[in-house]
C-alpha cells in the first residue's frame, strides 16, 4: 500500500481545507470554471474525472471472466450485496436520515440533494481500491479480478435503471439524457479504453509495459482525484463556511451504511463457510464504493454547487478510515473462516 493509499484521508482532508480557502480568496476563478460546460457536463471536472478513472480501468482484465464459474458463492455474494441490497438500504438511510431525523437541520431541497448523493454511492461499487483491500486481508488476487471485472460489466447496463428508479422514488426529478451520458461517459468509454490499451499492451507474455504504464498514469490519477476535491470544496466554500455541520450530518448515514453492509456480507460469507482469502475482499467489494463515478455523475445531475456533489465528496473522506478499520478486523477474524 502506498503512501498515496495509506494517507488517503489525509490528502483529501488537505484539499477539502485548499478549496475552501481557495473559494474565498477567489470566487470568480470558481466561477469561470463552473461556467465552462456543455450538456450539463462540467468539462474541466470532466478531464479530471476521466484522469483517475481511465487507470482503473486499464487494471481491469476482461479475459478473467472465463474464471466466473470458479468458485461461485464468493460471487454470487459479492452481486447481491452491490446490486440488490446496498443501493437500497443507502436510499432508505438516506430518506431517514434528512427527511426524518435531520430534517429541522436541513431544507427539504438541500436534503433531498443529500439523498441522492448517498444514492449514486450506493449505486457505483468499486472499482479500483477493491486491489488494495483485496492485498491487505491477503485476499486471492485472480479471484478479485473476477470480481470486479464482473461487476464492471454489470455496472454498464445496471447504474442508470437502479440509480434513476430509486431517485424517483425520493422524489426527486431524474434528467434520464444527462444520466445515460454519464454513465456512457464515465463508464463505458473508460472501460472500453482501457479494455483496449490493456490488449494492445498485454500482447505477448511481456505485461511490463502495462505495468510501466499503469505506473506512469498513478500520480495523474491522484492529482485528478485531489484536484476535483479542491475545485467542488471551492464551489461550496460559502456553503460550508456558513453550515459546516453539512459535512457531519453527510458522514453519519455514510458510516452507518458502510459498517451494516460489511456485517450483513461478512455474516453470510460465514455462512457460505467461504475461505477467508475469498470472503474478506467480496465482503470489502461490497462495502466500497466507485466514488469517483458518483462524483462525476452528481455533479453532471445536479451541478457542481449541489449538495448531492458535496455528499459525495464526503463519501472520499469517510471511506478510507472505515475500510482500513475493517482491514484489521477482517484480518482479526481470520480464524472464524476455514482455511484454503
Amino acid at each position: 500500500m502506498g503512501i498515496f493509499e495509506r494517507y488517503l484521508t489525509v490528502w483529501v482532508a488537505l484539499a477539502i481545507i485548499a478549496g475552501i480557502v481557495l473559494g474565498h480568496v477567489d470566487p470568480h476563478a470558481f466561477a469561470v470554471i463552473a461556467s465552462l460546460e456543455y450538456a450539463h457536463v462540467n468539462l474541466v471536472i470532466a478531464v479530471l474525472i476521466w484522469l483517475m478513472i481511465y487507470p482503473m480501468m486499464v487494471q481491469v482484465d476482461f479475459g478473467a471472466i472465463k474464471h466466473i464459474g470458479d468458485k461461485p458463492k464468493g460471487l454470487i455474494l459479492t452481486l447481491c450485496i452491490n446490486w440488490l441490497v446496498k443501493p437500497f438500504t443507502m436510499a432508505l438511510l438516506g430518506w431517514l436520515f434528512f427527511k426524518g431525523i435531520f430534517a429541522d437541520w436541513v431544507d427539504p431541497q438541500t436534503a433531498s440533494e443529500y439523498i441522492a448523493g448517498m444514492i449514486l454511492l450506493g449505486v457505483a461499487p468499486c472499482t479500483a481500491m477493491v486491489f488494495v483491500w483485496s492485498q491487505l486481508t491477503k485476499g486471492d488476487p485472480n479471484y478479485t479480478l473476477v470480481q470486479v471485472s464482473v461487476n464492471d460489466l454489470i455496472m454498464i447496463f445496471a447504474f442508470a435503471p437502479i440509480a434513476g428508479f430509486l431517485l424517483g422514488v425520493t422524489d426527486i426529478s431524474v434528467p434520464w439524457d444527462t444520466l445515460t451520458l454519464s454513465v456512457v461517459l464515465y463508464v463505458v468509454i473508460p472501460l472500453i479504453a482501457g479494455a483496449l490499451t490493456r490488449q494492445a499492451l498485454s500482447r505477448g507474455s511481456d505485461e511490463q509495459r502495462l505495468h510501466d504504464l499503469l505506473a506512469k498514469l498513478k500520480p495523474w490519477s491522484v492529482i485528478g482525484l485531489l484536484s476535483t476535491v479542491v475545485l467542488l470544496f471551492g464551489f461550496q466554500a460559502e456553503t460550508i463556511s456558513s453550515n459546516p455541520q453539512a459535512i457531519v450530518l453527510i458522514a453519519i448515514p455514510l458510516l452507518i451504511q458502510s459498517y451494516a453492509i460489511f456485517a450483513v456480507a461478512y455474516y453470510f460469507a460465514h455462512r457460505l463457510r467461504l475461505s477467508h482469502n475469498i470472503a474478506a475482499p467480496a465482503c470489502m467489494i461490497g462495502t466500497s464504493n466507485f466514488f469517483e463515478l458518483a462524483v462525476a455523475v452528481a455533479i453532471s445531475l445536479f451541478g457542481l454547487h449541489s449538495g448531492a456533489a458535496l455528499a459525495t465528496v464526503v463519501g472520499v473522506l469517510v471511506e478510507v478510515p472505515v475500510m482500513l478499520s475493517l482491514v484489521w478486523f477482517a484480518n482479526r477474524t481470520r480464524h472464524w473462516f476455514k482455511a484454503v
